[in-house]
């Protein structure tokens, strides 16, 4: 399981640290992709095919939704493998997706990982609803 939030930077290349403690989970290969919420999704080759099995249960060729969530998430997805000081490229059109340019936030959500501009993190994520986006969740306790 992902967890924990970690604060880097981009270089000029477009190139991103991944944390080790994400690296040693993730193994060789793994996928970035477009997620949700203008942020990046990095999921291990594992979870990336447990993800794909959900989206294939779509009625992807009779839903225009169905058909756009599968474009959204897998014509958008690549599979990235970390350099010798443990960074990815993140291609262009992913950086301009997410809004990436220095400061970048990877946050550890369960089974994938997320990347944030940081700004867009700080302000999305400010917590202060918390306890009442967890009061109106059916059946959820702490």
């Amino acid at each position: 399981m992902f967890m924990s939030e970690y604060h880097h930077s981009l270089d000029t290349k477009g190139r991103l640290i991944i944390p080790q403690k994400f690296r040693e989970q993730l193994g060789d290969t793994f996928i970035l992709s477009r997620g949700l919420d203008h942020c990046l999704y990095i999921y291990t080759n594992e979870d990336w095919e447990r993800f794909i099995d959900k989206l294939s249960m779509l009625p992807e060729l009779s839903s225009a939704n169905g058909r756009k969530l599968n474009r959204f998430f897998i014509a958008g997805a690549i599979q990235c493998e970390v350099d010798k000081q443990g960074r990815i490229l993140i291609p262009t059109n992913l950086r301009e997706f997410a809004s990436l340019e220095k400061e970048v936030v990877l946050a550890g959500v369960g089974k994938r990982i997320e990347v944030w501009n940081r700004l867009a993190w700080e302000d999305y994520n400010n917590f202060d609803d918390v306890e009442s986006i967890a009061g109106s969740i059916d059946g959820f306790q702490l």
